[in-house]
């Protein structure tokens, strides 16, 4: 055995714990890539599992062949009768056809989303079923496992959907479907009869033929349709889904390097007298490297392993986080079940990462560590102080790595709206962190655990006082916890101002209420509700513009305070603005002359024309009287029309309540996805304390001595573990929000800040972050409080 090996062997023999504690962080780090992967094969093989198959007994698929560029939509191939009679003569045709129905909820009305209905023939079964069987019968459908999840469905069950003239038709709930509905939009499947009698004009996908040869299939299909084979499993999606979690796990690794690299320094210079020994009995450099590299190794393997068995339980974790927090529903996938124990290939995958990561991390301390001479190694140093030189050189650094940082942020808000304009941003950020916390982080980090230390207690100070007393150690804990920190801050406060572009978009003119019927039906005669002060219906014209009674319209317009519309008339429009150029409007066959505009968003962009309203109605705008729930206006007129469950109201609520609901979502996903690498900075605290709880036993023995508690000595290291934790977070923050707001100011759109709106999130972030701390710090407080004074006092 060489030098190497045997210097590594006997440091793992003689302090096990401390060898193996940079490999904590690894540990962390590599459960979050696994479990990253393990829950990514388990939505992929969710999604998978419940994809559309092709029957084995399909012989040719038929399709239209691409239209080019420009082709009017009428002379476009379609799947229709006249194709499905010529492929029948050759053998059995069957379409492939997708239907629209509204299926209501448990108050037996029509939701915002219509449901899909996939037509399938009980002989030609293509949905797999999760539960039940498929539907045979005429009043049988088959309802996806997201919308079976959220409705508390089973097999058996009875539920309502809108047939195509808007009555309610119940049918019973055959199966559960494998596959699941996309953001809670509802998927059925029906048989032909059902289907046809909730839609009468479903759309045609694609044709299956089943027998007859191929050139015969070819002749009766015609030259603008193609003829191809069967695919077995035609809507299987791959293992595209792991990219979406992978970025985030590969962050969480970079991370654990950060807070490896700070303990392996730690760990190095806690033992350099032992290493200056060596030195002076005629060590080299060379097997002293080689030595930490080997320790390193072994920590990184057995980090991988533990960090593989770990995985199943984090992606578990993650699952149900999802499933409670709504984010499931937006992959189509609930209640997933990851593997707990990984696959021989993932254990093998972990180790080799976390063995690589790991004496990646170990090469430049250990470096460092061989070129300290004997004389100086041997020395008591109770700081890391470095030499006079080094602080000037240091500050030069920092100073021109922040000025430049500051020259590209004004750089970026000066070029905003230019694809240069997020780069300056980007490396204005990076710039920032390596100036600021990295090359100054013996210094900036001390300096706000000051301000820290002026607020508290004795504890408070002490802890200060230790920040001090090893800064370049605690800038290097704090480094990681502070990018993960800005990096949540930045994404969040991004996510706010789009929020708050959604709610400009929403408060833009509008009608206080929209009715429509959620299948485009014609609308029933709308009773009168005591809350409108005006309305006016809008009625349905074969070339796409809307006529009205133009005395109603200009009363509608008055009661919303919109002017444009003064001069209508009979046989006159109103457009929105950008149709202000033309002369005219044509609707059906007659001509009508544009005499004003008004916004689009107020009629829904669409041609006003004062004509006949005999067409059908399709829209009912309502202003309402001041001070009016639109919310009891809803309840109101959906009351007065029992027979009619597919007519909805439309509110500005509505949007604002859909922007809310995405915000929610993006927000509780980017948290939870960043708050794995905030878990692995938080581990570096646990870490860095451990050693210096080993280093400072005389000194805790010594307040032992003097009085101190048990307690006391716990509560002074959580300290320690609080005031870390909270200058990466506020720090982060505060770098995070600025940079967030340098970006909003660079993209050159109108977007406000949001302001209050993010602070929760952020405060519950940080309060998190604070717990995991105190945590981490349990093990180092309770090895401090058990120290006894006699023992502690006579160590060396």
């Amino acid at each position: 055995m060489s030098t190497s090996l045997r210097l590594g062997v006997a440091e793992f023999r003689a302090r096990p714990g401390r060898a193996l504690l940079p490999g904590v962080a690894l540990v962390v780090g590599v459960a979050c890539l696994l479990a990253a992967l393990v829950l990514s094969d388990a939505l992929t093989r969710s999604v998978d599992e419940g994809a559309p198959l092709t029957p084995s007994s399909v012989s040719h698929v038929v399709d239209t062949k691409p239209a080019e560029y420009g082709t009017a939509e009428a002379n476009r191939p379609k799947l229709d009768d006249a194709v499905l009679a010529r492929l029948s003569a050759v053998g059995r045709a069957v379409p492939v056809q997708v239907a629209q129905a509204d299926l209501l909820d448990a108050n037996g009305r029509a939701g915002q989303h219509r449901a899909e209905v996939h037509v399938q023939q009980p002989d030609l079964v293509r949905w797999p079923l999760a539960q039940g069987k498929a539907p045979a019968a005429n009043g049988e459908v088959a309802v996806d496992k997201i919308t079976a999840y959220e409705r508390g469905l089973k097999p058996g069950d009875r539920i309502k959907l809108a047939a195509a003239d808007g009555k309610p038709v119940e049918v019973t709930v055959s199966g559960v479907m494998k596959k699941g509905g996309m953001d809670a939009r509802p998927i059925l499947v029906a048989g032909p009869d059902l289907a046809r009698a909730l839609d009468p004009e479903p759309f045609t996908k694609e044709i299956w033929v089943l027998g007859g040869a191929r050139d015969a299939v070819k002749a009766a299909a015609g030259a603008s349709y193609v003829v191809g084979d069967a695919a077995p499993d035609a809507g299987s999606i791959g293992n595209d889904l792991r990219y979406i979690l992978l970025p985030f796990s590969v962050l969480a690794l970079a991370t654990a390097v950060f807070v490896a690299a700070a303990t392996f320094r730690a760990v190095y210079a806690q033992r350099q007298r032992q290493t200056a020994l060596l030195r002076c009995i005629g060590a080299q450099r060379g097997p002293l490297v080689r030595r930490s590299l080997f320790e390193a190794f072994v920590t990184g393997a057995a980090a991988g392993v533990g960090g593989a068995l770990l995985g199943g339980p984090m992606a578990w974790l993650l699952a149900r986080t999802f499933d409670a927090t709504g984010i499931s529903v937006l992959f189509g996938a609930v209640e997933l079940s990851p593997e707990l124990l990984p696959s021989l290939g993932y254990v093998i995958l972990g180790v080799v990462v976390a063995a690589l990561l790991s004496v990646m991390a170990a090469v430049r301390p250990a470096i460092n560590a061989a070129r300290v001479s004997p004389l100086a190694a041997l020395r008591d140093a109770d700081s890391e102080m470095p030499p006079r030189s080094v602080r000037r050189l240091r500050l030069v650094f920092g100073v021109l790595f922040t000025g430049g940082a500051a020259l590209l942020a004004m750089m970026a808000i000066a070029a905003k709206g230019t694809v240069a304009a997020p780069l300056a941003v980007t490396f204005s950020a990076i710039a920032a962190v390596t100036g600021l916390f990295w090359i100054l982080g013996p210094v900036t980090v001390p300096f706000i655990a000051r301000l820290f230390g002026k607020i508290g207690g004795t504890q408070w100070k002490l802890a200060g006082a230790e920040v001090r007393r090893m800064p370049q150690r605690s800038a290097s804990v704090a480094l990681p916890l502070l990018l993960a920190s800005s990096m949540v801050t930045f994404f969040l406060v991004l996510l706010g101002g789009a929020q708050e572009m959604t709610y400009q978009y929403a408060n833009e003119e509008r009608p206080d209420a929209t009715v429509v019927d959620a299948g485009d039906r014609p609308l029933p005669a709308i009773p009168a509700q005591p809350d409108v002060a005006a309305s006016v219906v809008l009625h349905k014209t074969p070339d796409g513009a809307a006529s009205v009674d133009p005395e109603e319209f200009k009363a509608w317009l008055k009661a919303q305070n919109v002017s444009g519309a003064e001069q209508l008339t009979a046989g006159t429009a109103i457009v929105p603005p950008h149709w202000e150029d033309r002369p005219f409007v044509e609707a059906g066959g007659k001509q009508y002359q544009v005499v004003g505009t008004i916004p689009g968003s107020i009629t829904g962009y669409t041609p006003i024309i004062a004509g006949p309203t005999s067409g059908p109605a399709e829209k009912v705008l309502v202003a309402l009287k001041p001070g009016v729930d639109p919310a009891r206006f809803r309840a109101g007129l959906q009351a007065a029309l029992p027979n009619n469950p597919t007519v909805i109201v439309q509110t500005d609520a509505d949007e604002r309540a859909e922007a809310d609901r995405y915000m929610h979502l993006g927000t509780v996903l980017m948290m939870v996805l960043l708050g794995l690498s905030v878990a692995v900075a938080v581990t570096g605290i646990g870490t860095a304390l451990t050693i210096s709880v080993q280093e400072r036993r005389k000194e805790l023995a010594l307040r032992r001595a003097l009085g101190v508690t048990r307690g006391g000595l716990q509560g002074g290291v959580i300290a320690e573990a609080i005031m870390l934790a909270l200058v990466g977070v506020i720090g982060g923050g505060v770098l995070g929000f600025g940079y967030a707001e340098i970006a909003i100011l660079s993209t050159g759109i109108d977007m406000s800040l949001p302001g209050l709106k993010v602070v929760l999130p952020l405060v519950i972030g940080a309060a998190a972050v604070v717990v995991l701390a105190v945590l981490a710090a349990f093990g180092p407080s309770r090895g401090a409080s058990r120290i006894r004074p006699a023992a502690g006092l006579a160590s060396g």
